[in-house]
């Protein structure tokens, strides 16, 4: 009897233990320089889409939320080294970024563009760069492709740690182009006064084969640690809830006026 009592306490103790945990408290991580999804406002706080949605996706799970800023070239290490519990910056998902973390489902999707003077001949082709400078934001799915494909074949890829920086040397000529994100772009720089005078240069790119496709990514989610597998459920759960209920579509406008979610 005793054994049997023994082997029933165990077995308790073990199923306990592999519970999922309900997080309560969550550390959220973004950089806050990447407008109109991250930025910091006057206050130094961290405002935009990104955090509009982090907010509201804990909301839905009740529990507390607080943000660390995070540079963009640390954000991967920072969130295994358990500086922070989620990172919630316009992290595209990638085979590459899925080797050392997980995500969530997408909560947004964007394809990459070149952005340079408006009727410029240039496109985010090989033969087109040739010869010309190439402003990318360092760690970017943007840097990623044009190192992958155009860098040392005679295109010139200047690197930036934020965005803002290369659109500031796009307006000095010191580059020809920059290639980002579609909606950071649109956003951040060709819906503001400071874009004035610069469109897409050639068609949105979501990447003419796989191997493009797989550098590219498959829409923004949420990065979490492999471990956290109770933490990645609950917010697609809290995620899927936003979507039903019209309260994503209520972020989103604030923002954008059309659809970034993708099919």
């Amino acid at each position: 009897m005793k054994k049997v009592l023994l082997l029933s306490a165990l077995l308790a103790l073990s199923s306990f233990g592999l519970s999922a945990k309900e997080w309560t408290e969550i550390r959220m991580a973004s950089e806050g320089a990447y407008p109109p999804f991250n930025e910091t406002g006057s206050d130094g706080a961290l405002k935009g889409f990104d955090i509009d949605i982090g907010n509201a996706l804990c909301t839905e799970m009740k529990a507390k939320c607080t943000w660390v800023k995070q540079e963009w070239d640390g954000m991967i290490p920072a969130l295994i080294a358990r500086k922070f519990d989620a990172i919630v910056a316009s992290m595209s998902i990638t085979e590459e970024r899925k080797a050392k973390v997980d995500f969530t489902n997408k909560y947004y999707a964007s394809p990459v563009v070149l952005i340079a003077k408006t009727g410029s001949p240039l496109r985010p082709e090989l033969a087109s760069l040739k010869g010309r400078k190439v402003a990318v934001q360092r760690g970017t799915v943007s840097d990623n492709f044009a190192t992958k494909y155009w860098a040392g074949k005679g295109v010139e890829i200047v690197r930036y740690a934020k965005q803002d920086e290369a659109y500031l040397d796009l307006k000095s000529g010191r580059v020809d182009a920059t290639f980002a994100d579609y909606w950071e772009a649109y956003g951040g720089f060709l819906t503001k006064p400071e874009g004035s005078g610069y469109s897409i240069a050639g068609d949105q790119y979501f990447g003419k084969n796989a191997e493009e496709r797989a550098v590219i990514g498959e829409g923004i989610g949420i990065a979490v640690r492999k471990k956290d597998q109770d933490l990645k459920a609950q917010l697609n759960k809290a995620l899927a809830a936003l979507r039903s209920s019209g309260k994503y579509d209520e972020i989103r406008k604030k923002y954008f006026p059309m659809d970034i979610y993708g099919n």
